[in-house]
């Protein structure tokens, strides 16, 4: 009886021992294959990231300097104290996102030789326009704050940003509902300029140009270039080539896309 007893007590004990051991090689197994996932995860997203970045615009501007925040990027024009383009871009979870507007506009500490301040702007008649749109940065908080870096901003007049400007801004974000991914460039030009304002001398452009390219499905590209003041007429109206904007800016926009591709879709005026 004695035997039996220690004989059942080894039997048992050995079962708990497997079923221990089949437990830790379990939780190796699956803590490995959800590392191998994560590499995975985060390879792709390196890689979509790096894609991404291929479609910045090419300046032949040497005294520019290109900032990348988390959600988007600029290209810093010292002599003119704004950004000479602004690239992000721009999906349904960007615009349907709960970030809370705070207006806290800032210099942004990332441009080494010092953005434009919020003096600059104060009593001049001209609103801190964004360039990358605050309502198009909703995915989070962080998101949320880095719009309202005083590098995405540019003088527009206020007839012009709370109207005309406004609109087109609220029909990408329309036109992203239904496209899905949308890549958008968005920029002032300095040609004809209006003028400065402030201490250091910010430009006030005349003109605004936003690109926007859809890479789903068929391909296409649309372009307008509006005046900074007061505007009557339909925003379709404003609609050209990209290779208008090309002409006027001196960038060369998305010249990581294939030639024939990319010559298509610059040369064509394309309405949505």
């Amino acid at each position: 009886m004695f035997q039996f007893s220690l004989q059942l007590k080894h039997e048992c004990f050995s079962s708990m021992t497997f079923v221990k051991v089949d437990r830790i090689i379990f939780k190796f197994i699956t803590m490995k294959l959800l590392a191998h996932i994560l590499i995975i995860l985060i390879s792709i997203q390196g890689v979509n990231a790096q894609s991404d970045s291929l479609l910045i615009p090419i300046s032949v501007k040497k005294k520019r300097e290109l900032i990348k925040h988390t959600y988007y990027q600029l290209e810093y024009d010292e002599l003119h104290e704004q950004a000479a383009w602004v690239f992000y871009k721009l999906t349904p979870e960007s615009i349907n996102g709960i970030a809370e507007r705070k207006n806290k506009f800032k210099p942004d500490k990332l441009v080494v030789t010092g953005s434009a301040e919020l003096i600059d702007y104060k009593g001049s008649g001209y609103d801190r326009g964004h360039l990358c749109p605050a309502a198009v940065m909703k995915i989070n908080q962080k998101a949320m704050d880095e719009s309202f870096y005083m590098s995405n901003m540019s003088p527009q007049l206020p007839a012009f940003n709370r109207g005309k400007w406004k609109q087109l801004e609220s029909q990408v974000r329309k036109w992203v509902e239904k496209e899905d991914t949308l890549f958008v460039v968005t920029g002032p030009i300095f040609s004809d300029s209006l003028g400065v304002i402030g201490i250091n001398k910010v430009t006030i452009p005349a003109y605004y140009y936003k690109i926007i390219y859809d890479p789903t499905g068929e391909k296409k590209m649309i372009a307008f270039i509006m005046p900074n003041h007061k505007i009557e007429n339909s925003i379709l109206e404003y609609v050209v080539t990209v290779d208008e904007v090309e002409l006027k800016t001196g960038l060369d926009f998305f010249s990581a896309l294939p030639d024939e591709l990319e010559l298509k879709l610059e040369s064509e005026i394309d309405l949505w």
